[in-house]
């Protein structure tokens, strides 16, 4: 990917934005519900960081309304969708990365976004050279699309899709989002299989290492209340594994 290196990335310079100030936070005290809120329309997610950004896209520049492939190979802004409704297909691309900044979009016609000379955005190439890459910027929980020539993605008057504006104002805000399985995180380092009861976990472990040579479940049917005290003092991993040392059909107790 040494062709993609040249290119510079940058910060999301925001219109307006006095830089010699610190911005004094207010409203230090957000719940974690509010900030967990997820923002899902017709089952397409809004991305919150670059790793998201995988597989079937769509990127929205105003509420519902998101870029729209022309077999003309430009791009215009679609028409405004309901509240539950999701982009159509030619408002559908195919984000491919890179590197761990900036993305490739195919759209349905098969051809590459890239940016012209005059800003225009097009989806005319059949392969990705140094303008048709881009690089989604994220700050202040908001985001920003960099093309190749430094400056921010938005819409002209005529509806066209452009780069020309060096830093990012309201017009310049969008949101990427995806219909791709979404990934739960959890705050803590628990495993997925340490989770729940302690017959849940011992099925779970019992699931992962098990050979199931007959398809068939075989969970140790003894008491399992030396489980939850083993949990209580920490050695609840030996406790399961003493147990399925039990069991014949483990392939790591055997």
């Amino acid at each position: 990917m040494s062709e993609y290196s040249h290119v510079k990335s940058t910060k999301l310079v925001l219109k307006g934005q006095n830089k010699g100030k610190k911005k004094k936070h207010k409203d230090k005290r957000k719940s974690a519900n509010d900030q967990d809120k997820l923002d899902i329309i017709g089952g397409w997610w809004c991305v919150s960081s670059f790793g998201d950004i995988v597989g079937t896209v769509a990127i929205e520049m105003q509420n519902n309304s998101y870029i729209h492939a022309l077999d003309t190979g430009l791009f215009t802004l679609g028409a405004p969708h309901g509240d539950d409704e999701g982009p159509d297909p030619p408002e559908q691309f195919t984000a491919i990365k890179l590197s761990d900044a900036r993305i490739a979009l195919k759209s349905g016609y098969g051809k590459y976004l890239g940016i012209g000379s005059d800003g225009l955005v097009m989806g005319r190439s059949d392969a990705i050279g140094s303008r048709e890459q881009w690089e989604p910027v994220f700050q202040d929980g908001k985001m920003a699309l960099l093309a190749s020539n430094s400056c921010f993605i938005s819409y002209s008057d005529d509806g066209d899709i452009v780069a020309k504006n060096k830093t990012a104002g309201d017009s310049e805000m969008l949101k990427i989002r995806t219909n791709t399985e979404r990934e739960v995180k959890h705050k803590d380092d628990i495993a997925d299989e340490d989770r729940g009861n302690v017959k849940s976990c011992e099925v779970n472990y019992v699931k992962k290492f098990q050979s199931f040579q007959d398809r068939r479940l075989r969970v140790n049917e003894g008491d399992a209340s030396t489980l939850k005290k083993a949990r209580t003092d920490g050695k609840f991993h030996e406790a399961l594994l003493d147990r399925r040392s039990k069991m014949k059909a483990d392939r790591y107790c055997k």
